[in-house]
């Protein structure tokens, strides 16, 4: 069971596993997302994390056009919405289906890539006699 991931530490995977466990978490995840407001200003979770960290910097640059331009977009009107000090209309929130995780893939990707170059980098090369 791993727990920590490029992402940070998460019980998640081992929550999905047990039914009875899931069943109880959901609906307390649930609420969390909902109460925490980034769907009501159009934003999706994955625009959370923290750009500054170097993976996430390179899992950025593989993003589609499309998906770069979305982001982007999301980000201004989820900006216009704290200047204005309101919320989008209910219509315009972002729903619980649209909100996948479009970067993590990208991420887990970039971090499997680090993993294997250091591996290759600290690999010993001895001359066959």
């Amino acid at each position: 069971m791993t727990i920590a991931g490029p992402l940070g530490p998460s019980l998640a995977p081992a929550i999905r596993r047990n039914r009875s466990l899931l069943q109880w978490i959901k609906p307390i995840a649930n609420w969390y997302a909902d109460v925490s407001g980034y769907r009501k200003v159009g934003l999706k979770y994955d625009d959370l994390l923290v750009e500054e960290r170097p993976d996430v910097q390179r899992a950025l640059e593989r993003l589609t056009p499309r998906e770069a331009y979305d982001r982007a977009f999301r980000f201004k009107r989820a900006s216009h919405c704290s200047v204005l000090h309101n919320i989008l209309p209910k219509e315009e929130w972002t729903k619980p289906s649209e909100d996948v995780r479009y970067l993590k893939p990208h991420v887990e990707e970039v971090e499997r890539e680090e993993l294997e170059r250091r591996k290759w980098d600290s690999m010993a090369v001895e001359r066959r006699r």
